[in-house]
């Protein structure tokens, strides 16, 4: 182990370049326009793990989907068969004037590596890659079997991974799978993801008119559907920004003693989060005051307008426009059923449609929320690995994000552990402007990677 350890640091600038390489690339699934790219972003994935010593490592999609990336290492008679997975797709880089440097063009700043997909996931992708090779370099062989996944659409929700995993079943089978898409507790601290919330969307449109007419012949008479879309969206929540539409809270439970106590346990740090997430003086957070922050962000229902469109303020003139249109996301707690809820909310808002506004309702991504309980012999072999590898114990979290792959793949193989790390933190940014990788940490997740293969490994026997 020691040995493959120290194989890190010797190849750590040229990690640093393969992860540079691929932040280039604007592998954006959500823009049809940027197909080329992601196809570009699967071509230097498989390079990536070409080079780390994986075999059979191939390109595959099913129907339309981006490209997913495969490799394996498997010639061990014993022991687990450990899945890595990533994605190498990334999210638009948003307002780009509002970034510090090119979102494409990384640049390494303070101890901090920015651009997008530097968090979310390349660096998850790089770090697996780099586990593996320094194994195979030093010992000839990963400790135990490794396939490696590394998708194409997951921040588009994996629209098409039930497909890809019925038609993969058997090449992606495995004992434990390893999940390098999620964060760490803080910065030099690391986390073990137990929960994610699930999401649901809808495109929610208000049409007025067949064109938009002059704001002064009509206005007073022409309804403003723009108007009537910011009316209707405010239905949908309550005095503290939760969501409160009949509907919303179907299926949420009360927490389980055992979560309440892991929650209770925590260290407030709600101040640091506002620091983290850039919260303006005075801005008061969502949700409920007797609630602590992260029973809000884990365990409670959101609600996010995350895009409108009516007519931009460049070139605007004084007109009523014909429609407006708000894209809804909602994050959902273990137990909601998304389509559920999609419905409900759907109901809600034809109920409340003013002034007789044509509504157009277009359900977008749905997968349900996730959660383990964070017991047993890989969740111990992960705390050994992660201790050793940032001198520090992990700290088991929640995550109030979603990631669509988990529980439809470790249900798919019998609910096998599923052991959430990641290069995130909470100054990451991810999914926002100047997105960032923390460097350290990211050192210390592959090197906590690299002893996890081993502590999986040895603890295998107790397991079986």
């Amino acid at each position: 182990m020691e040995a493959a350890v120290g194989a890190l640091a010797a190849g750590y600038d040229h990690a640093l370049v393969a992860l540079c390489e691929l932040v280039r690339i604007p592998s954006i699934s959500a823009d049809p326009r940027r197909a080329g790219d992601v196809a570009r972003s699967a071509d230097v994935t498989a390079a990536l793990l070409e080079a780390s010593g994986l075999e059979r490592v191939r390109e595959s999609t099913t129907g339309d989907s981006p490209p997913y990336v495969i490799g394996e290492w498997m010639h061990h008679d014993e022991g687990p068969t450990v899945l890595l997975y990533a994605h190498h797709d990334v999210q638009p880089p948003g307002i780009v004037e509002n970034w510090s440097a090119d979102p494409f063009e990384p640049v390494e700043r303070g101890g901090r590596l920015y651009g997008r997909g530097t968090a979310d996931d390349k660096a998850g992708a790089v770090a697996h890659a780099e586990a593996v090779r320094a194994w195979i370099e030093t010992a000839g062989a990963p400790p135990c079997n490794v396939k490696v996944l590394v998708e194409g659409e997951e921040e588009i929700g994996s629209p098409r991974l039930h497909e890809f995993l019925t038609e993969h079943l058997d090449e992606l089978a495995a004992d434990v799978l390893l999940l390098a898409d999620a964060g760490n507790w803080s910065v030099g601290t690391p986390g073990i993801t137990y929960s994610l919330r699930g999401l649901a969307a809808a495109d929610i449109s208000l049409r007025a008119l067949d064109g938009p007419v002059h704001s002064g012949m009509a206005g007073g008479g022409v309804p403003d559907p723009v108007m009537g879309l910011a009316r209707l969206l405010t239905t949908l929540v309550d005095e503290h920004g939760e969501p409160a539409f009949d509907g919303a809270w179907d299926g949420v439970r009360p927490l389980h003693p055992e979560e309440s106590e892991r929650l209770a346990s925590l260290p407030d740090q709600t101040d640091g989060l506002r620091r983290a997430w850039g919260v303006r003086p005075g801005v008061a957070l969502a949700g409920p005051s007797d609630r602590t922050v992260f029973e809000r962000l884990w365990r409670r229902p959101s609600i996010t307008v995350i895009g409108w469109d009516s007519h931009p303020i460049a070139g605007s003139s004084n007109q009523i426009v014909a429609v407006a249109t708000a894209r809804v996301s909602l994050r959902l707690v273990p137990d909601q059923d998304p389509q559920h809820v999609l419905e409900r909310l759907h109901a809600h808002l034809e109920e409340h449609v003013p002034w007789g506004l044509e509504l157009s309702f277009e359900p977008r991504e749905a997968s349900p929320a996730w959660e383990c309980q964070p017991r047993g012999w890989a969740f111990e072999a992960a705390e050994r690995a992660l201790r050793a590898g940032f001198k520090k114990p992990p700290v088991y979290m929640g995550v109030g994000g979603s990631i669509p792959f988990v529980g439809p793949f470790a249900h798919a193989f019998g609910g096998i552990p599923a052991l959430l790390l990641g290069p995130a933190d909470p100054g990451s940014r991810i999914h926002g402007e100047d997105e960032s990788l923390h460097l350290r940490d990211w050192r210390s997740l592959i090197e906590s990677e690299t002893r996890l293969l081993a502590e999986l490994a040895a603890a295998w026997p107790i397991r079986s």
